[in-house]
């Protein structure tokens, strides 16, 4: 349970440092382009402007943070129930804001400070409350779907930061979250893992589904943090990344809390979950205040 902790807590701090860095490098490579020229029709960024943002140097050392965060998160995934593993992580909301201060120029407020803390809070209380994981095996349907909702996942979120352009930010934060949470549990129920089983990894649906996730996660974050507030998207991000894998956790893959301690996992499981949506909600100031020139949109 310790070492399982810790490494979470360790993705959580690469994931938030990352997220800051990416958000900086996107920020920039969006100053250095024409207002026109890197958004769609309806005010989203096109590809070419996501591309400029990934070539900044500071979205890639983001990215390779990310990675790292990757592989400690997927570690904590196969040794913490979800409903832990996934709220912890999701903790880099709290570095993200920490760092967007001294970084990107921005002023936490009062309420921003209590929900941050609120978060915090419900860690612990998560952590006080959390028994043993459960399994690792689904049945090979469960694969399949966790493909096929992947798929919808990316596709829409895609598609929607198309059409609804700067409109869209917290939409694709959260879609974000949902493929992150969709990659651990593809991580937590992936085939050939103990024993290890090369033929059995590469014909496991959930395999695809983890790099789908991972990748169009990454794409729709970065959008997110164009268009969008940086704490208000990876806000957005945590929800997505905590609910839906924590309750599949518990009702399809035995996660547990400790004996008679439930309803403090339940507790500390609704207060995270309603601190994040307190930064979100009070966390939309630091856009409307920015400068118009970090808009990719120039608006």
């Amino acid at each position: 349970m310790l070492i399982g902790l810790l490494t979470a807590i360790a993705a959580s701090i690469c994931y938030g440092t990352g997220s800051v860095l990416q958000a900086v490098g996107s920020r920039r490579a969006a100053r250095m382009s024409p207002a026109a020229a890197g958004v769609t029709q309806h005010g989203g960024p096109n590809l070419s402007s996501t591309a400029k943002a990934a070539m900044t140097w500071e979205f890639i050392v983001g990215t390779i943070l990310d990675f790292v965060g990757f592989g400690l998160g997927a570690l904590a995934a196969r040794l913490l129930p979800l409903f832990l593993s996934q709220t912890v992580i999701s903790a880099n909301l709290v570095i993200t804001a920490v760092l967007s201060v001294k970084m990107l120029g921005i002023r936490l407020t009062r309420k921003e400070w209590t929900s941050i803390g609120v978060v915090c809070t419900a860690l612990v209380l998560l952590a006080t409350a959390a028994g043993h994981e459960g399994g690792h095996h689904a049945p090979a349907a469960t694969h399949w779907w966790l493909l096929a909702v992947t798929v919808l996942i990316i596709v829409g979120g895609t598609v929607a930061v198309r059409l609804l352009g700067s409109r869209a930010a917290i939409l694709a934060g959260l879609l974000s979250g949902l493929a992150f949470g969709a990659l651990g549990v593809g991580v937590r129920i992936l085939n050939g893992v103990e024993p290890f089983s090369f033929p059995a990894l590469l014909s496991d649906p959930a395999l695809y589904a983890i790099v789908l996730a991972g990748v169009g996660g990454m794409y729709l974050h970065t959008v997110a943090l164009q268009i969008g507030s940086v704490n208000g998207a990876t806000a957005a991000l945590v929800v997505g990344e905590t609910v839906l894998p924590g309750a599949i956790g518990v009702l399809w893959l035995g996660d547990a809390s400790r004996p008679g301690m439930a309803w403090l996992a339940v507790l500390g499981f609704v207060l995270a979950v309603t601190g994040a949506v307190a930064v979100a909600w009070f966390g939309n100031h630091d856009e409307a205040d920015a400068p118009a020139e970090l808009s990719p949109a120039g608006v």
